[in-house]
Parts: structure tokens; sequence; C-alpha cells
């Protein structure tokens, strides 16, 4: 049996550490093993001992005046040996919401050297404290792939049918993990399969095993419906985004009978971040799956009903109500429709390349890729949020990261405060003016062609991984002329909707709605849109009280037409969304 994971503590006050290991000790002794020193010498000592042994860390704790360093410097010191552990800052109540203590936290979380902070336990129990640390511990173990939940593929190589699967998971947002047949786990999770062969498999918490599944079988034996249910239906959004789950939950709650539907899973383009910081109200920043995952589950809740794996095949106008197909279970007839299909990552064009998607080139995030890049060289294409947050995850696992840019400078399309956590991670390059020409593996992928754009010269460079965030286009290929465009893709809403026949009433079109009366657009597939999460969940919410202004007339007549003269749409492609 594996050694329990170590939670280490260290402070010099010994009536703090006392009170720190005492919560420590009578909540986690059981599955955790619980060590606490009163110097920073005595922590590094357990740090370097622990690393001989192969043993796994899983979080640090430390007060921030030591002997002869700060518990800040010492956390830092953590990652070079742990490089998986989470690291905190304990702070005293009288320090808590003091803007220099404040300033400090960011200052080290910027610099990378803490992952966020504890205040210091009290009379117990402390469940104040114990939140804190049962946050660390659980991303620590979904980082691990140990978490509860956690599905496993067991596949006979990286790229091919396994990376589909290992795709879907991740925009379902399932816990989960892969593993070669090859492998002495993958072994062993195939002798003890009903199968017993190598082959494709996908293995739930609950021992259910699945032989190269479809997307769909995944979804269901995972517990996500593909049903849309019976019943009318009110509002039917495309997607289930961030833009999406927030008009989800707002439409919910507000008492309209609401469908999503998405051809993948929950939390669109935003499932790939691994940590957004910069997001109201979660202090210790959140990834995008988890973000996902409860706005999902709240959504829920409140009543409404998800249909995934299916795609929008066709939009129409039959009399007081919209016509919407699904690709799998048929016709809804909701009062309005929202689009929420956001933008996908467009692609590199490089055919060595592209032949390698999932065996060292992947599209996106990292969350499930980022562990088999420890000790590796890895590239990061794009100059945007989404490069950034995959570059800091990323050098967490990698022996060195190198963020290829086309343009002159990082300020050019990223915040302001991942430009400073990328500035001062030292296992973090930057390549301005610089682009991805070719590259090649044998199976997986081993080196990349860069040129410099001011020189023209070109330069092979040895590469394990590579990560592409290169920059987004609208999923709206699939939707009716009707529905009016920018030239480059993004739906026209609004005050933005042209004037010049592509409305058709004599009221103007009302805030984030189309050019077809009744269906709405939001998020980043909507022109003029800030490409952020909050802005999204924002669209979402005035999308709902916009309903209400289109509703209101309908309920004074039976749910009566929202607007008997809106034309007929039809179109027979498939929404890509």
């Amino acid at each position: 049996m594996a050694a329990r994971p170590v939670i280490l503590a260290v402070d010099n006050d010994p009536d703090g550490l006392h009170d720190v290991e005492r919560e420590l000790l009578d909540r986690y002794a059981r599955h955790y093993r619980v060590m606490c020193v009163g110097t920073a010498e005595g922590a590094r000592l357990r740090l370097t001992e622990l690393a001989e042994a192969g043993e796994r860390l899983a979080l640090v704790l430390a007060g921030q005046w030591l002997a002869d360093t700060t518990g800040s410097e010492l956390l830092g010191e953590v990652r070079r040996s742990h490089p998986r552990a989470k690291r905190a800052l304990v702070v005293g109540w009288g320090e808590w919401g003091d803007p220099a203590t404040g300033e400090a936290i960011y200052d080290s979380t910027v610099h990378g050297r803490i992952d966020h902070y504890v205040v210091r336990t009290f009379d117990p129990p402390d469940e104040l404290f114990h939140q804190a640390v049962s946050t660390f511990l659980l991303e620590w173990a979904e980082a691990e792939r140990t978490a509860p939940h956690t599905i496993r593929v067991v596949g006979e190589s990286w790229s091919g049918r396994a990376y589909e699967l290992r795709n879907v998971l991740e925009r379902c947002s399932f816990p989960h993990a892969f593993c070669l047949a090859d492998s002495p786990e993958g072994r062993d999770l195939l002798t003890n399969s009903p199968k017993g062969a190598a082959m494709l498999l996908v293995v739930f918490p609950d021992g259910a095993v699945l032989v190269n599944p479809s997307d769909a079988e995944i979804a269901q034996a995972a517990g996500s419906s593909r049903e849309p249910g019976d019943g009318e239906i009110d509002l039917l959004i495309v997607g289930a985004g961030p833009a999406g789950l927030s008009a989800a939950v707002y439409g919910a709650s507000e008492g309209f009978r609401t469908l999503v539907v998405d051809k993948g899973g929950i939390g669109g383009q935003a499932s790939a971040s691994s940590l957004i910081r910069n997001y109201l109200g979660f202090p210790r920043g959140v990834s995008g799956a988890r973000l996902a995952q409860q706005a999902h589950e709240q959504a829920w809740t409140f009543g409404a009903r998800f249909a995934f794996m299916q795609s929008v095949t066709a939009l129409r106008r039959e009399h007081d109500r919209l016509v919407v197909h699904l690709s799998e279970t048929g016709q809804v007839k909701p009062l309005a429709v929202i689009l929420a299909i956001g933008a996908s990552y467009r692609r590199l064009g490089i055919p060595a390349l592209e032949a390698l998607s999932g065996a060292g080139v992947f599209y996106g995030g990292t969350a499930s890729e980022a562990p088999g890049m420890a000790g590796h060289e890895v590239y990061v294409l794009g100059g945007a949020n989404s490069a950034g947050q995959a570059a800091l995850h990323l050098a967490r696992y990698a022996r060195r990261v190198t963020i290829v840019v086309r343009a002159r400078t990082l300020e050019a399309g990223m915040s302001h405060y991942l430009v400073r956590q990328v500035g001062v991670t030292p296992n973090i390059e930057v390549r301005l003016e610089t682009e991805i020409v070719g590259g090649a593996g044998d199976g997986w992928l081993t080196h990349l062609v860069l040129r410099d754009r001011l020189t023209a010269t070109d330069e092979t460079v040895a590469a394990d991984g590579l990560f592409l965030t290169i920059g987004a286009r609208p999923q709206t290929e699939w939707l009716p002329q009707e529905i009016a465009r920018d030239p480059q893709g993004f739906l026209l809403t609004g005050a933005h909707v042209p004037v010049d026949g592509a409305w058709p009433l004599d009221r103007a079109p009302l805030t984030l709605e189309t050019s077809v009366p009744g269906v709405l657009a939001i998020g980043d597939a909507r022109h003029g849109s800030v490409k952020r999460v909050a802005a999204a969940v924002g669209d979402g919410a005035v999308a709902i009280q916009t309903l209400h202004r289109l509703f209101d007339a309908a309920r004074l007549d039976a749910r009566a037409s929202i607007h008997p003269t809106a034309p007929v749409l039809a179109t027979g492609r498939e929404n890509t969304g």
C-alpha cells in the first residue's frame, strides 16, 4: 500500500504551531501524515527527506516570520523539490484584511512562491481553517488524478481515439486520468476488467467498464443526460459554456422552463483554463472546469434540463414557436432561443503537427496533460490570457516552458497580472515576434521549427509538448443566413443589427437580440463581446432580462407569438458549437 501523502506545517510560534497541529491531526490524520516543525531549517530537512524517498507532499503551511527567512520565501523553495504540492501562508487574524498583508500575499502569489493563504486557527473546531485546508487538498488530489470519482482511460497509444475520449471527458469536466495499456497501472486495469484484453477501456469509479465507447455512451455512463425530456420549453440555450450556464441559472431561477443543449459537455472553452485568478468571488482562483461544474449544478437545482452530445441541425419558426431540431432526439419548440455557442481554437494547419494531435500536440487547456509533461521541454503558442494561464500551469511540471508569440509584447494581448506572473516564473521563457512553421515526431512530438519574423530565419528546437491557444473563431457557420454576422462571423445584436432589411419589425432589436426576433446571442460568439468569463456570465444575466420584455406581450395572450411576422428560418447544416 502506498504511503499516505504528507501535510507539513512550520511556524516559529510554538503556540500557533500547536494549534495548527491539533487541527490537522484531528481532521486529517487518518488519510494524511501530519508533520509539524518549528524552524525553517527543520522544514528544509523534511522536504529533502520526502523528496529523496519519493514521498507525496500534498500541502505545506508556513507562518510568515521564521528565524532565518520568511514563510513566503520558504514556500517558494518548495516548488523545486515538490512541484505539485500546494503552498499556503498562515496569516494571523489581526493581519487578515490589512492592506500591507494583502499586497505581500499578492506579490508572493504573482512570483509563484505561494498558492494562497489560510487564517491562523483558533479555538476548535475552526471550520474556516478547515475550509481552506480542504480546498487545497482537493485541488492537489485533482491535479494528482487521485480525487474521488476519477475516470480511468486505458489505451494502446496517446493519440487517436484515446485522445478523443480524453477530450470528451475534459469537455464534460469529468476528473480523469490516462495510462498506456502496457504500463503497470494499465495492465492491472486490463486484468481486472471483464474483457481482460489490451484494448481501449474507460473504467468508471463504480467499477463499470466501457470498451471503446462512443461519446454519447460516456456521457450517459457518467450521469449526463442526453434526452431533452417531456413538456413544453420556454427557453432553449445552445451552448453550455459560462454564458449559456449563466443564462440557464438565471432563466431557470426565474421560472422559465429551460433546456440547455451542447454537442460536448459543460464549460466550453473556459473549461480549458487551469486557473482563473481574476474572477469575482474566488480569491484563490478557480479552474474553468470547477466553475463549470458548480454552475451546472446550480442550474440543475433550479430546474434547468440538459441534453449533451447533441447538435442543433435546424432552426425555423412555425406560428407562435421557434422550432429547433436536435441531432439525436428530434425537435423542440421553445418560445425563445439563446445562442451561447462560443468560439473554438484556430488550428495550426501544419500537417505533420496535426498528425500528432494528442501525442505531444494539444489544443486548448492543460489540466489533463500537464502531469505528463513533468521534466520535459514544453512550448505554448499564443499571446492571450489562455496562453499565460496554460504556461503557468505547465511550469509546475515541465523543466522549461517557452511561450511563442507573434506580437512584439506580451502586453498586447495578455492581462497585466498574468504578464507579471509569467515574467517572474523562472522556468518560463518568452519568444516574441516568433511563429511555429514546422515540427515532427515518431509517434510523439520530438521537435519544432521556429521562425523569427524579423530575420526570417528558422531554428529547430527539441520539444516534448506543444499547447496551442492561438485565437478563436465563432462557431456560427451552421446558422441560417437570416441571422446577421460581421465579416469575421460574429453575431450582430441589438444596435449593431443592420436596418437595411435584415430586421423585419417596426420596433428596434432589443439588447442581445439578433436579426431574428426571439433569437438572442451571448458570450464569445457575439460581435463586440469582451472575451472574459465574467463578461460572458454577465451576458447570460442580461439575456434573461431581455426575455422578460419579449415574453410580457406573449403572456397577455396565453403565450401567443412573440412576433407572428417573424421570418421562417431553416438550415440543414449542423451546429459545431
